[in-house]
């Protein structure tokens, strides 16, 4: 269930450090007052003004941009849709499928939109003569900025987990409720990852696919209940 408090996000975890794990041996009295530091540190962060544990819905969906579509065109690529998700009037969109999410109001956390998106069973296609590039299951990260997924061609898996596209929360509105007991997130612009620039230009025999082309703004909606 989502909590609000006074309700006044680039959607999942903060940026996640190495933890460096030390041998028991060489425990000593001074950690235990490192980790009681630690705990009232953690205790001092405000508590977010919404959170949802386990996420049920509803999607996310991207307004593509027509710097992006027009890209596909000059490429002779074409764009469509895998599994569950739907492209209509200029936008694609990814129903998900669990995950969570944490929001702070701006300024008091960073970064105030933290957790885990996720968006199996669905994707973009990009189709050539003779190819088929599949972007699956994407996981939104917004803590990273990242959108990782799976990628295929003709059918055959290319990469996992692989960084697909950039995400700008710098534009992301405050947090807005929606109808149906949902709230959205909307504005992150979504770009063309480095590593999925490399991927296509590879695939496609081009080199016109470059890092940091806008591919969007989302939109995400998520269920409270």
């Amino acid at each position: 269930m989502i909590i609000m408090s006074n309700y006044r996000k680039a959607l999942v975890a903060a940026a996640i450090g190495a933890l460096a794990l030390t041998p028991l041996a060489a425990c000593s009295s001074n950690d235990s007052s490192a980790s009681s530091d630690m705990s009232a540190a953690a205790s001092s962060q405000p508590a977010p003004v919404a959170q949802v544990d386990n996420l049920t819905g509803v999607s996310t969906a991207v307004a593509l941009d027509p710097g992006f579509t027009g890209a596909l065109t000059t490429l002779g690529l074409t764009p469509g849709v895998v599994g569950s998700a739907t492209l209509a009037d200029g936008s694609v969109s990814f129903p998900i499928t669990g995950g969570n999410v944490k929001y702070w109001e701006p300024g008091t956390v960073d970064p105030y939109v933290q957790g885990e998106i996720m968006h199996d069973g669905s994707g973009l296609s990009l189709a050539a003569p003779g190819t088929v590039v599949e972007l699956t299951d994407f996981t939104i990260d917004p803590g990273t900025s990242l959108l990782t997924g799976d990628v295929s061609v003709n059918g055959s898996p290319a990469a996992t987990d692989a960084v697909l596209f950039d995400l700008n929360g710098r534009t992301l509105k405050p947090l807005q409720t929606g109808p149906n007991d949902t709230a959205i997130l909307q504005g992150t612009e979504v770009k063309v990852s480095a590593d999925a620039a490399g991927l296509l230009n590879q695939t496609f025999k081009t080199d016109a696919v470059t890092p940091g082309l806008l591919v969007g703004i989302a939109t995400i909606t998520i269920a409270t209940k």
